[in-house]
């Protein structure tokens, strides 16, 4: 079956873990620490690897190279088969277990740590490796198998990517008091343009909130954690999900109603790639858990 894949040398597994770093770090001296001996190796090695499969593998992007569609394709075979016999070594030597999660910034402090730092879980022989990552990327690189889990808040995804939902939240916009005193201030100042927001515009699009096209949007924040702490500051308003801890005992800070906001949700899913399922036989009971455990955490139920 194999005979026609080994009658001729080139390939070999530390041949494709040269392809693999170098694609993921996007240059040769990237992804050898500018070790000029290392370098070398590596453009042999890759170059090896080309005229093995007799197709080009890397290409010239700007100041670095970056994977042809051949070499794309060759790096996901390879982190597939490499993944199982790193999983296969782990279960031989009883080592423990790494997972990575990749969620957005907001959604790992509010929900993801708490399920994952409880007693049992820690005391256990898993661990954790959160990132914070966007809906795009955790897509991207669950295909890509160096994401385990992801946390999204799209309603689709590609093919063979699974979906589970986790539950669902709102948003609202708040407000200080040094701005404005009642809601119907703030609702006018909001509908004319005219209200200072500190917006998370990313993860916002997660919930298909108005553009803000033409808001007198004064912060532009990378997400929710950074416009609420802008909001505490007392000079602009800010729309944020109510997962946070917003002031609301506070007299500093109210939340004005706007239908175009408060009609929007967050729909929290976990997303998976079923090949890991059968590559690591410890992925399916972590994907039960984060699923229960996720879903008390946005829904506050417990078990």
């Amino acid at each position: 079956m194999f005979a026609k894949l080994f009658a001729e040398s080139g390939l070999s597994l530390d041949r494709l873990k040269a392809l693999l770093a170098v694609g993921a770090a996007g240059s040769i001296v990237k992804a050898t620490g500018g070790d000029p001996v290392k370098q070398s190796q590596y453009s042999r090695q890759i170059k090896e690897l080309e005229d093995f499969f007799r197709i080009k593998l890397v290409e010239r992007h700007g100041k670095g190279i970056r994977l042809t569609l051949n070499g794309k394709e060759l790096a996901r075979i390879s982190r597939f088969f490499l993944l199982g016999l790193s999983n296969f070594q782990r279960g031989c030597l009883t080592e423990e277990q790494t997972f990575r999660i990749g969620a957005s910034a907001s959604f790992i402090q509010r929900f993801l740590v708490p399920a994952v730092s409880r007693a049992e879980v820690i005391q256990g022989d898993i661990r954790y490796i959160l990132e914070v990552v966007s809906d795009d990327e955790i897509e991207r690189r669950l295909h890509d198998l160096t994401l385990d889990f992801g946390v999204t808040t799209s309603a689709a995804i590609s093919r063979p990517l699974q979906l589970k939902e986790l539950g669902k939240r709102r948003v609202g916009l708040w407000t200080p008091n040094a701005l404005y005193k009642d809601e119907k201030s703030v609702a006018l100042a909001f509908k004319e343009q005219q209200l200072p927001l500190a917006i998370a515009a990313k993860e916002l699009d997660g919930c298909g909130v108005v553009t803000f096209g033409g808001h007198n949007c004064r912060l532009v924040c990378d997400n929710f954690l950074q416009a609420f702490e802008a909001l505490k500051e007392e000079q602009v308003a800010a729309i944020l999900p109510d997962y946070l801890n917003l002031p609301a005992g506070s007299k500093s800070f109210f939340r004005v109603r706007v239908t175009e906001i408060d009609s929007r949700l967050f729909h929290f899913r976990l997303a998976w790639n079923p090949r890991l399922l059968r590559l690591n036989p410890h992925a399916e009971s972590r994907k039960n858990f984060l699923s229960k455990s996720l879903a008390e955490q946005i829904t506050g139920r417990s078990a």
